[in-house]
């Protein structure tokens, strides 16, 4: 009995164990998809229980990068509710909440990111269209999405199609660079969602930032979406700060509208005596607008300063001109990096995100606003906006205080020569550092004398010699 109990025991312990088998080396390819059910192209009569993917191995539970469950590897759509996905060893069963529907266009896609038990990782994905009814559609949609705000591409942006006036949701993820592609769509009007997905359950959440388009699908059709954060309030102003005499800088709690146009009626400066008597304004302008202005009004300098130099070097005939560097060849296109044994790799298309920014500005936070009059050192001022709209088209009012800063003491040419003077002397009422070392040629101290009483011993004795008596 207990011999027998024993075997169980390690027959078990065994079973448990996902090593590689004895007798062979581990495998480092990754797993492979063996068959999926529904076939993808396959209309079907009868209604499939569930969606099933077969590998040619055991497969993890959890995907290994994101540390989540396998439920993360498979996309379903159209599908409102839940989507449940069993992992079987080598199986994985799909199915949605309240089964298949008849008449309507299913796409499973299968995401590479499904490992085997040595963490090697699928590939590449599939996707898998069949229907419960109808013909396969053939019609393709594709777009990109951009974090309009951030000024950059939505990696793995979440993209919900949904079909009116069913509101069925397709749904698929953008690559690295925001750009998606949803092929064998059904034909129809659609809204388009592109949603920053930043916790990762591939749902539109409240708080997360989005951008719709409507569009009607025929044969294909590419889309820009602009993802913002979606506020319910307008923007406040929240700091006012003065970059010199003539500028300020007003700061909001949230990005402005940038295809509105500034205006000086939008801002308003006055006293803190008198807020009814507003200061003019010279202009409003952009972050943008403002590099502008500074970067003309130095090149303008540079140009003046140029010209200055250029006509004292034609008045100093002994100048002789300065000869022209030599040209630089141009440098050679670096050759694209291929994997070892395979071609080059390809890389994620980003050039039509940067075209997106680009012919749209990113919105900012502040504005600039030019006086026509410089403020009065000390003074306290107060500045209000007016109609200045967030990417919602909401706008408030706002109100904020600043105090005119004091320019600082110019210092004078006798102010350096005092504090050189008094670097000199030391402390107040201290005479010279007689403590610091001398600094002439032969710096080195002189050694110390010996006791009066007391002289060098004599060299035959070894005892001090005695003084001798004073006359």
């Amino acid at each position: 009995m207990r011999l027998a109990r024993a075997a169980a025991v390690a027959l078990l312990a065994g079973c448990a164990f996902a090593g590689d088998p004895p007798g062979g080396p581990p495998r480092t390819t990754p797993p492979r998809v063996v068959q999926i059910l529904p076939e993808s192209g396959a209309v079907l009569t009868d209604l499939p229980r569930r969606a099933e993917i077969a590998f040619d191995e055991v497969i993890s539970e959890q995907i290994a990068a994101q540390q989540r469950d396998i439920g993360g590897a498979v996309i379903l759509s159209p599908a409102a509710g839940k989507v449940s996905v069993d992992w079987h060893r080598t199986r994985l069963t799909v199915e949605p909440k309240g089964g298949f529907r008849p008449g309507r266009i299913y796409r499973l896609e299968l995401l590479p990111v499904v490992t085997d038990l040595r963490q090697n990782r699928l590939k590449r994905g599939r996707l898998v269209v069949f229907s419960t009814g109808p013909p396969i559609p053939d019609a393709t949609l594709r777009g990109t999405v951009v974090d309009w705000a951030g000024n950059k591409a939505v990696p793995a942006a979440l993209v919900e199609a949904v079909l009116m006036p069913d509101s069925l949701p397709y749904r698929a993820l953008a690559d690295s660079a925001g750009n998606f592609a949803m092929p064998l769509m059904p034909p129809g009007d659609y809204l388009v969602w592109g949603v920053v997905d930043q916790n990762g359950n591939r749902r539109r959440d409240p708080r997360e930032a989005f951008d719709t388009v409507r569009v009607t699908l025929q044969d294909s059709a590419s889309l820009e979406l602009y993802a913002f954060a979606h506020d319910t309030v307008g923007p406040r102003l929240r700091a006012v700060d003065a970059l010199d005499s003539l500028t300020l800088r007003l700061s909001f709690d949230r990005p402005l509208d940038p295809t509105q146009a500034p205006d000086t009626a939008q801002v308003h400066v006055a006293t803190a005596a008198d807020s009814t008597a507003f200061l003019a304004l010279a202009a409003v302008l952009t972050p943008a607008g403002w590099d502008s202005v500074t970067k003309a009004a130095a090149a303008a300098a540079a140009a003046a300063d140029s010209a200055k130099r250029a006509a004292e070097a034609a008045r100093d005939t002994t100048r002789r001109p300065a000869a022209a560097p030599p040209a630089r060849a141009p440098a050679a296109a670096a050759p694209a990096r291929a994997r070892p044994g395979g071609p080059p790799l390809a890389r994620p298309d980003t050039t039509r995100a940067m075209r997106m920014l680009l012919r749209r500005p990113a919105p900012t936070d502040n504005r600039v606003v030019r006086l026509v009059a410089p403020l009065e050192p000390g003074a306290r001022y107060v500045i209000m906006t007016e109609g200045l709209r967030g990417l919602t088209g909401l706008a408030r009012p706002g109100r904020a205080a600043l105090l005119a800063p004091k320019p600082a003491p110019r210092r004078t040419a006798a102010d350096s020569l005092r504090a050189g003077a008094g670097a000199a002397r030391g402390p107040r009422g201290a005479g010279p550092d007689s403590l610091r070392p001398p600094t002439g040629p032969d710096s080195t101290p002189p050694a110390p004398r010996p006791p009066s009483d007391t002289l060098p011993a004599r060299p035959d004795s070894g005892r001090p010699a005695s003084r001798p008596p004073a006359r």
